[in-house]
């Protein structure tokens, strides 16, 4: 027992299966499964290990959209302060540039009588609403009337005027349409 031989056992016939058509196509079939089998375990292989890849790129993204939008949370009241002042500015230049309504002011206060204390002046496109009180209808009177002889006031209209009850005094509107000529706001 010394010298045991090692026998291999080959199922398949070795010289005459591998010479017919059928054991050919049978080598070929098993030669061709085993390189399937070989490159789909390569390819889960490379799907298993980029999982980890993915996922560690997933969780990098995570955290910097996190990151930003904690950057945009903190700076959002900044812009909305931002956004206001501009607006703000925006009006103000507007309203700058026309520096008519001043003049306008200005014109209206000279020929009020020293009587008529004014409550509320509208100024819009080319129609100015004055509200205010005085002590009699002459007082109002010389007012629409010192109004009138400016030219560049196309109309002076009395749109109400009453009488209050507690004090006696008399409350007054008065529109005042722009000419052409006139100062435009």
């Amino acid at each position: 027992m010394a010298a045991q031989k090692q026998r291999q056992i080959n199922l398949l016939p070795q010289e005459e299966f591998e010479a017919s058509t059928f054991g050919r196509i049978f080598k070929w079939l098993l030669s061709t499964f085993r390189i399937l089998v070989i490159a789909t375990e390569m390819i889960v292989m490379i799907a298993f290990l980029s999982r980890f890849w993915l996922d560690s790129r997933r969780s990098d993204l995570d955290d910097e959209i996190k990151t930003k939008q904690a950057v945009l949370a903190a700076t959002s009241d900044f812009e909305k302060q931002f956004r206001l002042i501009q607006k703000q500015l925006k009006i103000f230049s507007s309203l700058s540039s026309q520096p008519a309504a001043t003049d306008i002011l200005n014109t209206i206060t000279q020929y009020q009588p020293s009587s008529v204390i004014l409550t509320a002046v509208t100024l819009s496109n080319d129609t100015i609403q004055i509200k205010g009180v005085a002590p009699t209808e002459v007082e109002v009177g010389q007012f629409i009337t010192n109004l009138s002889s400016e030219k560049s006031f196309k109309s002076v209209t009395l749109t109400q005027a009453e009488t209050q009850s507690e004090s006696s005094l008399i409350e007054f509107n008065l529109k005042i349409i722009l000419g052409p000529k006139g100062v435009q706001l």
